[in-house]
């Protein structure tokens, strides 16, 4: 669980600084793929933390 736990973090980090790059970025292409690259790293993050939330024992 602390592997899947890891990775949540380093998605939800990887899709902050796409924004980031995204919002400074002159580019509008640059901006673009930035842009939809930090959505899909936070649907990645969603899909862990939901896989997450299953594998957790029933109490």
């Amino acid at each position: 669980m602390k592997d899947m736990a890891a990775h949540l973090e380093k998605l939800r980090t990887e899709a902050e600084e796409c924004e980031l790059i995204s919002k400074l970025a002159t580019n509008a292409i640059k901006k673009e793929l930035f842009a939809k690259l930090a959505a899909h790293h936070r649907n990645l993050a969603d899909e862990v933390e939901r896989a997450m939330k299953q594998s957790r024992p029933e109490v």
